[in-house]
């Protein structure tokens, strides 16, 4: 029977059983296995076969990635990282000394993959891309235990949507692709804990949560969605679920701690980029949320930097975006026990996975951006497994043609991913085609203008360089870094007495730049000897 346009019937072993008419689960034990019933019966080799299908389609739609470099902040956490390097630099990440964010196992990683490949940037490529291929497969193996309709052809969307492409095809967002291997592994071991009890499965799950938030913590809301996958497969939670998520809820808590803590401090430095008011920041949630589900539905224009927004709390327009997202999930709440359960679990999650990034807590990355790609890597799946599963459930109803006509969509909107996804991938592959792009899109984003200026002035385009070094100190006057490159970009282009300028504009801004410092002394250098 359907429950909305995500399909039920019953569990393994007929542990778990769907109600006829409303989709409730009436419980009937806890010996066998979670929702297992929506999956048609599979040959071991017809999984491989679609696990293997999984890794050639995203291994291809990423083959112009895979020969590329590194690119925004690659260099700075990985090329130049002295950690990464320092031969007891493992031991330096685990301790959580001079590092901005608290990631030991992905520093680990990373310190392992230097060693294989060093500066050569396709090594890391090649293994993100990897990662990605095997979470595509894990949430599709999720998906199909969670009784999805499509759930191989939500995998293979998750694998090749263009907007993942800013987590895998960005070498050091291997934050994402690690911590969301074991988050997959850590939802698999606790499916499997509520399907039989057995407790192994849940010192499982709970050690992989661990690994999850020691390689980034932005899935410290996995609790909440250990919860809601217990409440889709059942239909209502127990006082024994609820005490079984206490120590993921208190591992999210400490980890979560550590992260905002290590903000503050070490990158924020006392500082906030987010200095409006608390009203501000929940009306900017809510159009956060529809910003990401739009790029979803329609990735185009995407871009490593987005324009910034700015929201007046008191306009009441401000807060329609969050009002329609209420009243969806209210009105879904309120049809839970038919169609509207499928989108309340799909929505929720999404939204649920998100919330870390949504404004409350303030970190770096808003200084440039709202919003970023990268950020909904994990929520990506809820909208993606809604869509596609409601496209299954409506081909069903159409009858015989629905199947043909499903077979067509599907072909054509994985196409279309493709070449968007293949497109996305070349841009990421050089630090100019990326820059160019950002710019292109968003002229505003000063840090967009100051990279692009870094990546022409190594290919030796100086004069092209200079224009936006230029436009990167005029959007923000306080930026030292871009008046020092900016004065070596002069000092190149022979005009010394400009780049002098620039090198004091910067020591004005930062007393402290060492680097501003010597540049200036030597382009005074140079003045003195061309005087005589």
């Amino acid at each position: 029977m359907a429950t909305g346009v995500f399909h039920w019937r019953g569990g393994e072993g007929g542990t778990y059983k769907a109600g006829v008419e409303t989709g409730v689960a009436e419980e009937r034990g806890r010996g066998g296995e979670l929702g297992a019933g929506a999956r048609p019966a599979r040959s071991g080799g017809r999984l491989w076969a679609g696990a293997v299908l999984i890794f050639l389609i995203t291994l291809t739609v990423y083959w112009p990635v895979l020969r590329g470099g590194f690119v925004f902040d690659d260099c700075p956490l990985i090329v130049d990282n002295g950690m990464v390097r320092a031969g007891d630099g493992v031991r330096m990440f685990w301790s959580g000394r001079g590092v901005a964010d608290y990631y030991p196992l992905t520093g680990t990683m990373w310190w392992l993959e230097w060693r294989l490949w060093g500066e050569e940037a396709t090594g890391w490529h090649v293994l993100n891309v990897l990662l990605h291929a095997t979470n595509a497969v894990l949430v599709w193996v999720i998906l199909r235990r969670l009784n999805v309709a499509g759930a191989w052809l939500a995998a293979v969307v998750f694998a090749i949507h263009p907007v993942n492409v800013a987590t895998a095809g960005w070498v050091s967002e291997q934050k994402n692709t690690l911590s969301m291997l074991f988050y997959c592994a850590a939802i698999l071991a606790w499916l499997r804990f509520e399907a039989g009890g057995r407790w192994r499965w849940y010192g499982a799950a709970l050690g992989a949560f661990v690994l999850a938030v020691l390689s980034k913590t932005a899935v410290v809301m996995l609790p909440v969605v250990l919860l809601g996958c217990v409440w889709w497969m059942r239909g209502r939670l127990r006082r024994e679920d609820w005490l079984s998520s206490v120590p993921f809820f208190a591992l999210s808590v400490i980890f979560g701690f550590i992260t905002v803590s290590l903000q503050y401090h070490r990158v924020l430095r006392g500082t906030t980029f987010r200095p409006e008011g608390f009203l501000v920041k929940v009306a900017e949630a809510g159009w956060a949320v529809w910003f990401y589900a739009g790029k979803v539905v329609w990735p185009v224009n995407l871009s490593v930097i987005y324009p910034k927004w700015s929201v007046d709390a008191a306009r009441w327009t401000a807060w329609l975006p969050l009002l329609f997202l209420g009243v969806g999930l209210v009105g879904l709440g309120r049809v839970r026990r038919g169609w509207g359960r499928a989108g309340l679990f799909g929505l929720g999650y999404f939204v649920a996975m998100l919330f870390p990034v949504l404004g409350f807590f303030d970190q770096g990355f808003y200084d440039y951006s709202l919003v970023a790609d990268h950020w909904q890597y994990y929520s990506i799946i809820g909208i993606i497994a809604l869509t596609v599963a409601a496209g299954a459930g409506l081909c069903r109803r159409i009858g015989e043609r629905g199947g043909a006509f499903g077979v067509a969509a599907s072909v054509a909107v994985l196409v279309a991913l493709s070449v968007a996804t293949w497109t996305r991938a070349g841009i990421y592959a050089a630090s100019e085609t990326l820059w160019l792009d950002t710019v292109t899109k968003n002229p505003d984003a000063w840090m967009a203008q100051y990279n692009l200026g870094l990546a022409l002035g190594k290919d030796g385009k100086i004069e092209a360089a200079i224009a936006h070094f230029r436009q990167a100190v005029r959007l923000k006057p306080n930026f030292a870094e871009a008046h020092n490159y900016l004065g070596t970009a002069l000092l190149q282009a022979g005009k010394t007495q400009d780049a002098i300028e620039q090198y004091r504009q910067a020591l004005w801004i930062r007393p402290d730049y060492v680097e501003a410092q010597v540049n200036l002394d030597r382009a005074l250098s140079i003045q003195s000897s061309a005087s005589r």
